[in-house]
């Protein structure tokens, strides 16, 4: 990357992080001050007044909540997700085709997420002391659903999947899927072009749908051994069984999480005299508790997807058929997303789920001359 490239993406890199930090200590003083300025109970005596049914009187509390939050939040979500993209050169998507992608994921979201709220609303009413058990065994359930159920009915709401049509690359891709026992049930390209000039692959779904797509970005600016080498390293995930560990982890973490979530909230729930831990007024105080921990423990769980990345990186080195091409296909990632080769080593330990560029390619090196 030439120095002037290189600034660039320093600047997007500190654009993009002071957004995203500033959004996330904006949510967390508003709802430290709705809570303290008696705001939430206020909100609770209303919704109270207009239904007696705890589940409706749950959902228009937070449906109010939030599109309050919508409200304050947009501007920074507009800076974040479509001026800063634009400002950069990175986005293809006009404002009526990014407000509709975000219109989609709200109705998604809406649709995925109320019941698991009703669902946790009940196990607050009936089971005030479990559950935290209750609904992290939901949430273990309910991720395994979507694995199963995204890559064929919610990501296609977003992207056109297609059949991957070149005989060459499909051949040295199913070559490869033999020689990791991964029985590839789809290997598929789609239009990212339609909202970024970036380039990406992933190893998606579960069982039937496991896949790897490969953006149409990745597959126009790529050459074959480059693109059978970032393939390669998605096969490295599934040898490795990422995705399983991913999940095995993720329910652990979710067990943990939510009883010390319980614990503390059971505790300040006592302390300030609310109506019990499914009092609508204390619930904001649940969801910051649930922020912090997950601020807490994101860096492990960063630090935990660098190591796998670096063991799909050593499994790519190994396994394609030009290793060198793989460091060309990670400068060539690094150019086109725009990403930092080098940050802060405190900027990666906490914020990055991927080792550096620099790092990835010095680590390449190294298993190449061995």
């Amino acid at each position: 990357m030439d120095q002037a490239k290189l600034e660039k993406a320093k600047q997007y890199e500190k654009i993009h992080l002071g957004l995203s930090i500033f959004s996330t200590l904006l949510s967390i003083v508003i709802l430290i001050l709705f809570v303290a300025n008696g705001y939430s109970t206020d909100l609770k005596h209303i919704v109270s007044s207009w239904n007696q049914n705890p589940y409706i009187q749950l959902l228009l509390f937070l449906a109010i909540i939030a599109g309050a939050y919508s409200v304050i939040s947009f501007p920074l979500s507009y800076l974040s997700d479509f001026w800063l993209e634009h400002y950069f050169d990175l986005s293809n998507q006009t404002f009526l085709a990014w407000m509709w992608d975000k219109t989609k994921g709200f109705l998604v979201g809406l649709i995925l997420g109320v019941p698991l709220l009703l669902i946790f609303y009940f196990f607050l009413l009936n089971y005030p002391e479990t559950w935290w058990l209750w609904m992290a065994t939901v949430l273990f359930f309910f991720s395994v659903f979507i694995g199963k159920i995204a890559p064929n009915y919610i990501f296609p709401l977003f992207y056109k999947f297609e059949k991957l049509d070149d005989p060459n690359l499909v051949e040295r891709m199913q070559e490869l899927a033999k020689k990791g026992n991964f029985a590839l049930e789809g290997l598929y390209r789609f239009n990212m072009s339609k909202t970024t000039k970036k380039a990406n692959a992933a190893f998606t779904g579960l069982g039937k749908s496991k896949r790897i797509i490969l953006g149409d970005t990745l597959l126009d600016k790529f050459n074959t051994d480059e693109i059978e080498s970032v393939f390669a390293h998605e096969v490295g995930h599934y040898v490795h069984k990422h995705i399983i560990q991913g999940i095995i982890i993720g329910t652990i973490s979710s067990y943990a999480s939510l009883f010390l979530a319980h614990w503390i909230y059971a505790g300040f729930v006592d302390k300030y005299e609310f109506a019990g831990v499914a009092d609508l007024a204390s619930l904001p105080v649940l969801s910051l508790i649930v922020t912090f921990i997950s601020l807490i423990t994101a860096p492990l769980s960063n630090a935990l997807s660098r190591f796998n990345e670096r063991q799909a990186d050593r499994y790519a080195l190994t396994h394609s058929t030009n290793p060198t091409a793989f460091i060309d296909a990670l400068k060539k990632l690094s150019e086109s997303n725009l990403s930092n080769p080098a940050p802060h080593p405190v900027v990666e330990f906490l914020f990055h789920s991927h080792p550096s560029v620099d790092k990835r390619v010095k680590f390449a090196e190294n298993i190449l001359l061995k």
